[in-house]
């Protein structure tokens, strides 16, 4: 995703055009209206607040019912989930992964999203049980844009998790119909087998038709920290701000470990990827 690189303090004064303190922010998820309350969870995981005041409002958004769409979708528990997730308080895994049984497919994306981000293996078994039933049950549900579950995401968080219980589940997904699901599966066989054979495959996707395949491909490409794709991603036809999110996410996996009073150093490797980076500059 690509706000993994915003950075903001929570004391930033505007977002999405209206002014918030934190205080306000934390009143409004509560508020009855209902928009206030989507758009401070919005902003709370926007800005990072983690007040115990927010996180417990936020958990509470989770077992918000009321608000439902035509198509039987939760807005509120989507966003709430979202902003646990960016937040980073470990009293939300056990509610995030609750809410991979939600009935509301974007409400599950936003949990296993969130999930990633925490970082906790707790979540791995319930992770790993929504890939039950292997590639064949990974359809596409009739009338809407999605497959069944969210299959990318949950692929990418195992991935991140380094759950290496999950390889023979994950491998077969390398050859779904998707190609988002595709390379959600070679980025995570990189991740948890470090064989470089999954990493050459999202650079070969780089040189895809489709523009925002070629996106996916060098942003996983820059989460997995492989190097040898820097060149690919610097020619490859998507935008520079693009390259330079994924050339960053290289760059940061392959810092020199720093002595205890010195700041991380810059191997020889990463120093070319500056160079790189300042060429699209």
């Amino acid at each position: 995703m690509l706000d993994d690189f915003e950075s903001a303090s929570p004391s930033a004064p505007e977002a999405g055009g209206e002014s918030l303190t934190v205080e306000e922010a934390i009143a409004n998820l509560r508020h009855e209206d209902l928009s206030l309350r989507y758009y401070a969870a919005w902003w709370i995981g926007r800005f990072g607040v983690r007040e115990p005041e927010a996180i417990d409002a936020l958990l509470d958004l989770l077992q918000e019912h009321g608000d439902r769409t035509e198509a039987g979708g939760y807005p509120l528990q989507r966003n709430a989930a979202r902003a646990l997730g960016k937040v980073g308080d470990d009293r939300a895994v056990p509610a995030l992964i609750d809410c991979l049984d939600s009935p509301d497919y974007y409400v599950r994306e936003a949990a296993a999203e969130g999930l990633q981000r925490l970082g906790d293996p707790e979540a791995i078994p319930a992770l790993l049980q929504l890939l039950d039933g292997g590639v064949e049950a990974a359809v596409r549900v009739p009338g809407k844009p999605h497959l069944n579950q969210p299959y990318d995401t949950i692929i990418e968080a195992l991935g991140s998790l380094k759950a290496t219980e999950a390889t023979e589940a994950i491998a077969p997904f390398l050859n779904h119909f998707f190609e988002r699901v595709q390379y959600s599966a070679a980025r995570a066989m990189y991740q948890l087998t470090g064989d470089p054979a999954y990493g050459d495959r999202l650079v070969e996707a780089l040189r895809g038709p489709k523009l925002q395949l070629r996106r996916s491909a060098s942003i996983d490409l820059g989460a997995i920290g492989y190097l040898p794709a820097a060149p690919a991603i610097a020619q490859t036809l998507v935008e520079n701000s693009i390259k330079l999110i994924s050339l960053k996410g290289i760059v940061e996996h392959h810092l020199d470990s720093p002595e205890s009073d010195k700041p991380p150093a810059l191997s020889e490797a990463a120093i070319d990827i500056l160079y790189l980076m300042d060429s699209l500059l």
